[in-house]
């Protein structure tokens, strides 16, 4: 499976549910946020000062095998 930085977080997280984990250990509280439907990886991670290819190589990387 694989993310790119203009998904939005809504759709990650409904149709990988295991990325949930990677949201919340880089303190992403976009869980229940009526923002995750609009906001991309790139705007969450650019918002909340986080590197995007870093957060996106951790989702990738919870994608069980």
């Amino acid at each position: 499976m694989s993310f790119a930085s203009d998904d939005l977080v809504d759709d990650i997280m409904r149709t990988a549910p295991h990325t949930i984990r990677v949201f919340l250990a880089f303190k992403l509280a976009c869980v229940g946020c009526p923002i995750a439907t609009f906001h991309t990886v790139d705007d969450a991670c650019r918002e909340h000062g986080i590197d995007r290819e870093k957060f996106l190589a951790a989702l990738v990387g919870c994608v069980p095998a």
